[in-house]
């Protein structure tokens, strides 16, 4: 196993020890929807843990709208109630670490839909912020550099486009590991990125002429190299 295996091992039982303990908080005080959890110094003195261990806790449940975070006021319980609070904290415990096929598969249901919306609500602002990012990437595939990043932000503003802010997130959310993966497996060598060059072209070209079946079909289509790519993968 390597080393970084070992340490994001490492990392997340560390945090679902901390959300445990939180929930153990949350149901021995018997604190109610709104009411305030003690300082991150006073957890992480409590826990035994640093306070950034206690902080990325407290981030991922605030992720999920379990706590709020208030500046310069604290962390709050959210108003869901504390029955479905537990059974949401056991099933984030029970989470495992996405692969590269779930991922994958996650990211093209997405973009089949956020290309559809972008297509339709995309406005001129939307439009340059996309050919920019189309431009930063055809700029790297042609000089035969990495050009994974540039691909992502392409396809991350035309999610903005979308003007839905839920699936906005969500890809905001996976495209760290994304990029993570693509450079680990080598996803976009020197020929496909070059011909990355025409699908997103394409795509483009459909969304600024507000054709939504045929911007999904180009994203469909420019995804399916990738859609294969991840079966093979060990």
């Amino acid at each position: 196993m390597k080393l970084e295996t070992l340490i994001v091992s490492d990392n997340q039982d560390i945090q679902n020890e901390i959300i445990s303990k939180i929930k153990e908080l949350i149901n021995f005080k018997n604190l109610e929807p709104g009411d305030k959890l003690p300082s991150e110094r006073m957890l992480s003195d409590k826990f035994g843990v640093t306070r950034s261990n206690v902080r990325e806790a407290i981030q991922k449940l605030e992720f999920y709208g379990l706590l709020k975070s208030i500046p310069q006021s604290g962390t709050f319980v959210a108003n869901i109630g504390v029955v479905a609070m537990n059974g949401m904290i056991d099933d984030i415990l029970r989470l495992e670490t996405p692969d590269f096929k779930s991922l994958v598969e996650t990211r093209i249901l997405l973009e089949l839909k956020t290309v559809k919306m972008a297509s339709l609500r995309r406005n001129e602002e939307d439009l340059r912020r996309i050919k920019e990012a189309l431009d930063a990437y055809e700029a790297k595939a042609l000089l035969g550099e990495p050009a994974v990043q540039e691909d992502l932000l392409f396809h991350l503003a035309i999610a903005k486009a979308s003007r839905n802010s839920t699936m906005n997130t969500f890809m905001l959310t996976i495209t760290p590991q994304i990029i993570i993966d693509f450079e680990k497996y080598h996803v976009c060598d020197k020929n496909q990125a070059v011909i990355g060059i025409k699908e997103h072209t394409e795509i483009y070209e459909a969304i600024k002429a507000q054709d939504p079946d045929l911007a999904k079909q180009k994203m469909k289509d420019h995804f399916s190299i990738l859609y294969q790519y991840c079966y093979n993968v060990k």
